[in-house]
């Protein structure tokens, strides 16, 4: 039977930073917003075993949603989150509160440039600068060697490479497959919202991004007719495209023909649920 460890609970900086200074070895470091799920715990063990202790931070920041984004309705149950990660063996959690990473008079922020003003950017100009800022204060304060992130946020996964490397922040960042319920919906904190409806309906962004494979692996490689037919099918429910795009996968670049690895990216809303969905195309020789 395999024994439990003692979960410690760290919500200062102080504490945490004292508590980093005694820690040896490799730090496998999982960043969150809480409300956790299956995508979340698979990072969680990606980091344990290959790690000598794994960090879980739980925190809703509040500096990547717009003014009319849902920062004060996201999920949350910390009670939940702490009874799944004392379950997977979590030794360490990071719960700080917004005055604990924005006091008083904060206002140093962090900004990378280009793939930032694509997609999710486009429409959410802030959101990046919050995403970039706040993973550099919990790289700062935890320090870890590895820090793990979901396949599911591509865009966020682009941002953070580029500014690990630009900034020469020693940490290798590793990246998780998307874990999917079983009808194909990616794992999402945010799929709580949607009502019985409109869940059913959800695994047709799936299903969009299975149907673009199909037609590249069938022989077509125009990105403006793979967009539209994703649309069309796509619009037989009720979820209505923000976005999809076909594009280099680390400039994030439009491109017009498939003639190489691609990442194919898309947004759909059901109701007022904003869902994100990925893959990547590659040319076979």
């Amino acid at each position: 039977m395999t024994s439990r460890i003692a979960i410690q609970v760290i919500k200062t900086i102080k504490d945490m930073r004292r508590l980093r200074q005694i820690l040896h070895g490799t730090i496998g470091f999982v960043p969150t917003m809480g409300y956790l799920h299956k995508g979340h715990l698979s990072l969680v063990k990606l980091a344990q075993e290959k790690n000598d202790h794994v960090i879980v931070s739980i925190f809703i920041n509040p500096k990547q949603f717009g003014p009319k984004e849902d920062f004060q309705t996201y999920p949350r149950n910390t009670k939940r989150d702490l009874l799944l990660l004392k379950k997977a063996n979590v030794g360490i959690v990071f719960l700080p509160n917004v005055d604990e990473l924005y006091p008083s008079g904060y206002e140093s922020y962090v900004h990378v440039e280009k793939v930032t003003k694509k997609l999710e950017g486009k429409s959410r100009p802030q959101h990046f600068i919050g995403v970039a800022t706040v993973v550099t204060k919990l790289f700062n304060i935890i320090q870890p060697s590895h820090a793990y992130f979901g396949q599911k946020d591509a865009q966020q996964v682009i941002v953070i490479k580029k500014m690990v490397t630009d900034l020469n922040i020693p940490i290798d960042i590793i990246v998780g497959e998307t874990l999917r319920e079983s009808d194909g919906l990616a794992m999402s904190s945010r799929n709580i919202f949607l009502n019985d409806r409109e869940r059913k309906q959800a695994n047709i962004i799936y299903k969009s991004l299975r149907f673009a494979q199909q037609l590249f692996e069938s022989g077509e490689d125009n990105t403006k007719k793979i967009k539209s037919k994703m649309k069309n099918l796509i619009h037989t429910t009720l979820g209505h495209v923000d976005y999809i795009s076909i594009s280099d996968p680390q400039t994030l670049k439009e491109v017009a023909k498939i003639d190489k690895m691609v990442l194919v990216n898309l947004v759909v809303r059901f109701g007022k649920t904003r869902l994100i969905d990925n893959i990547y195309l590659k040319k076979i020789k």
